[in-house]
């Protein structure tokens, strides 16, 4: 079992450190020998100082962690022509397309870089790009730079290739049962998965286990809310008490909502205090006008300023709706169209995400 082996590995290195005691440890490194004990114990403590004690015993702390592992496979380069540079359709999952929300990405890492990590919220109108934002949070600092916009800001964190960021979809029908998600969770984490594999059980191993920095992301948790009788209130609780009590401050969630946790919990007739740990919300509204016109300048050919004007005006800055018009105006220039009709076309298109205008 990897505990064991993790204990006896650490043991082992005291001796061969000349630290004659636990007392020893902690007084060379100035670490609590509470800490030190958990720590020799394979009980979950702090990230900087599981790293601080493993460099004191000569130990590479990621040999005896578990590595970040890749959640989901980077995506593929499109094989088949160019990507397209405006995206409609289906949340932005490569960075170099997603412009904005600087405001909220600064806010949101200064959580996650810190130890104990924060829990936060993410709340706006349906199609205002609350996915694809949690997609750039997972995403951005470890693209490479050669993936990126010229200048595009990926440090965001000090040493992200140590952080696990895990995307739940609860509108995956997988996820939408207790084993289904502990058990993706636990994949994710490249923990075993045990058996049964049950709320009881998934406590043990990711108490006994999780020694980096941790993030979950959770999508349409409005959905697992109404639909998923299995996620109920004891489901919540356990992952609330999880990140408050038992990953020492490794493990933190950002959840996506067109409301409150609080109020959507309500509104839902749950009652969990899972729904009262999110410290911080970020409001999405409309980018700022200086965000937009950087995404507007993205276009492969240049727009003529009266239409960007008019594209701002129409959109009122809105993400979703630049892309619309964007797409429509670089599809009349592609096909040597000279006429408006574009415009028309493009007020056609945005019709469907007018409620994103509504004040």
């Amino acid at each position: 079992m990897r505990k064991s082996w993790y204990i006896e590995k650490v043991k082992s290195s005291l001796g061969r450190n000349d630290y004659h005691s636990q007392q020893s440890l902690a007084d060379d490194t100035e670490i609590s020998l509470s800490t030190v004990k958990s720590f020799l114990t394979g009980k979950p403590v702090d990230y900087l100082n599981f790293v601080e004690l493993s460099k004191k015993l000569g130990l590479d702390w990621q040999d005896i962690a578990y590595k970040e592992p890749q959640t989901q496979p980077p995506k593929p380069q499109p094989t088949n022509g160019e990507a397209s540079p405006f995206i409609t359709g289906a949340p932005i999952t490569q960075p170099r397309y997603f412009f904005g929300r600087d405001k909220e990405l600064k806010r949101l890492f200064n959580l996650l870089k810190r130890h104990p990590l924060q829990n936060a919220a993410i709340i706006g109108k349906k199609r205002s790009g609350k996915t694809s934002l949690l997609h750039y949070l997972k995403n951005i600092t470890t693209t490479p730079a050669e993936q990126l916009r010229p200048e595009q800001k990926s440090d965001w964190l000090p040493h992200p290739e140590n952080y696990c960021w895990i995307f739940v979809d609860l509108q995956d029908a997988r996820m939408q049962s207790r084993e289904g998600l502990l058990k993706y969770i636990l994949e994710s984490l490249k923990m075993q998965v045990p058996t049964p594999c049950d709320l009881d059980h998934f406590m043990d191993v990711v108490s006994d286990n999780l020694h980096f920095p941790t993030v979950i992301l959770l999508d349409e948790i409005s959905v697992g809310l109404e639909r998923c009788p299995e996620l109920d209130d004891g489901f919540w609780e356990c992952l609330r008490s999880l990140a408050t009590n038992h990953t020492g401050g490794n493990l933190a969630f950002v959840l996506a909502t067109p409301e409150s946790p609080m109020e959507m919990a309500r509104n839902t007739e749950h009652s969990s205090p899972f729904f009262n740990i999110f410290g911080y919300t970020a409001y999405l509204g409309a980018l700022t006008e200086t965000e937009a016109r950087e995404l507007i300048a993205s276009s492969p050919i240049a727009f003529t300023e009266e239409d960007i004007e008019w594209i701002l005006t129409q959109s009122c800055c809105w993400p979703l709706l630049l892309q619309i018009l964007c797409r429509e105006r670089l599809f009349n220039l592609e096909e040597g169209e000279n006429d408006d009709n574009w415009r028309e076309e493009g007020l056609r298109q945005m019709k469907s995400f007018t409620h994103l205008l509504d004040s």
